[in-house]
């Protein structure tokens, strides 16, 4: 016997499910409303949710992460209603089981529920994983897990590798923690910056030269893709390649062989490519920045790492571990912390990520050496604003100063543009959801952009919408 937990607003589908569920052998309990839905998932243990995506207090998918996160990390099953392709594209990006049109019938519904089901029992009855060196990679949700689940997979294989993620978010943690667990472990890891390869030295830096092929060439020297010969090859941020290099890159991925800027003879490499963007390629590959045939030969096993704002039960145990680290590097005693720091530190939307929560650790300890115990008032002044202003139901008006930034002072080019795109996204979707009175679909007409790029803007900004 399964427990089903059915999310619908529709009262007359609720009888309708439950005499089905009951025929089954299933119990099932109703929610008519993600709040409904949510106090259903603390005080009872679902193993299928079947989630209508329109409900009357918000979007279905925005309680993705809740779901994962409840007790036994239930299955989820979307409920779309017709003709409502981009819901079921949504659906799959979120990584949901399956997706069911309305209406709900007996047929539609069975067969999904039953190999969701079969589904959780192998999973149950799986061989537990072996244990993996984490390589400093701290989380305790599900989210976490199941990418801990691929990077195990990818161990195991030679498969090419695409981690995929925001800025910040632990893309070479991961990348690492692949080639570590993997049989070429004892050789090179070696990190390919595509953001700075220069274009005219380009083939130079990847296949080396020899000597006398240049000015300034005095000796002979191996490239990146021959260090990377019997280990992995990390291609760091690979959206920002220009096409020239990209085409360069798909050469030497298609039989491993190339030739030393200066030289006549070929050399091979065997190496494993992990590669990792924070850019959605699949959209640069539709619109020809990006060659498809690239992205084909980088995306055989792809891990998506979530944003830490979505994973809020891994920001308490972070900032131990972090804080604890910093401690013993500056040796100094460890630090204390209150219920109410932690509160503070969940409450903040952290655009940077895990990496801006390991600098404010770093910047709390070094401000705070003789504190034995931290409160929120130790946390810097654009965090504790930024809560406030949340709690307050305020957006903030514009982007905190860059770190390392004087007061009216020039901030790091990086940090400046960083800050003055987000600005520039954030000021055009409030327009936009002005204009379109918060429907998305009238947005995604008046901006030509797809109804889920614009849910992916929407919950990075933490704007409300509705469908």
């Amino acid at each position: 016997m399964a427990h089903i937990l059915l999310i619908d607003d529709d009262a007359i589908l609720r009888e309708t499910f439950g005499g089905l569920m009951r025929r089954l052998g299933h119990t099932l309990d109703w929610a008519g409303s993600l709040e409904e839905g949510r106090l259903a998932l603390v005080h009872g243990r679902a193993d299928v949710v079947l989630l209508d995506l329109r409900l009357p207090d918000g979007y279905g998918l925005d309680m993705m992460p809740e779901i994962r996160a409840a007790p036994g990390s239930p299955e989820v099953i979307i409920v779309t209603g017709q003709e409502d392709p981009e819901g079921a594209a949504l659906a799959i990006k979120s990584g949901a089981w399956d997706y069911i049109q309305k209406p709900l019938t007996p047929h539609r519904v069975t067969l999904p529920l039953t190999r969701a089901l079969e589904y959780r029992a192998q999973k149950a009855a799986r061989r537990p994983r072996a244990v993996l060196k984490r390589e400093a990679i701290v989380g305790v949700g599900p989210a976490m897990e199941a990418c801990l689940d691929l990077v195990a997979q990818a161990a195991d294989s030679d498969a090419s590798v695409l981690i995929a993620g925001e800025t910040g978010t632990g893309k070479e943690l991961f990348a690492r923690a692949i080639h570590v667990n993997s049989p070429r472990a004892n050789n090179n890891f070696v990190v390919v910056d595509c953001a700075a390869l220069p274009e005219t030295l380009v083939e130079s830096v990847l296949f080396g030269h020899v000597k006398g092929a240049f000015t300034g060439a005095d000796r002979d020297r191996d490239g990146l893709f021959k260090l990377a010969d019997g280990g992995t090859l990390f291609l760091d941020e690979i959206g920002e390649l220009s096409p020239g290099i990209q085409k360069t890159f798909l050469r030497v991925l298609q039989d491993g062989r190339f030739r030393p800027v200066g030289s006549k003879n070929e050399l091979q490499s065997d190496f494993r490519l992990v590669s990792a963007t924070n850019r959605d390629l699949s959209v640069m590959a539709a619109s020809g920045v990006f060659r498809e045939d690239l992205l084909y030969r980088l995306r055989t096993i792809v891990i998506t790492l979530p944003a830490l704002r979505l994973r809020a039960e891994d920001i308490k145990p972070l900032a131990i571990h972090y804080m604890n680290r910093l401690c013993e590097r500056y040796r100094l005693p460890t630090k204390g912390f209150s219920e109410e720091f932690f509160q503070a530190l969940a409450a903040y939307t952290w655009p940077g990520n895990v990496r801006e929560l390991c600098s404010t650790m770093e910047r709390v300890l070094l401000q705070h050496r003789t504190e034995p115990v931290l409160y929120p008032k130790h946390l810097p002044d654009e965090i504790r604003i930024q809560v406030l202003k949340a709690s307050a139901g305020c957006e903030p008006s514009g982007p905190v100063p860059a770190e390392g930034a004087e007061a009216g002072g020039v901030p790091p080019w990086k940090e400046f543009r960083r800050q003055a795109l987000d600005e520039a996204e954030r000021g055009y979707l409030r327009e936009l959801l002005r204009a379109s009175a918060g429907n998305v679909s009238r947005a995604a007409r008046l901006s030509g952009l797809s109804p889920s790029r614009l849910y992916d803007l929407f919950r990075k900004y933490n704007m409300p919408t509705r469908p």
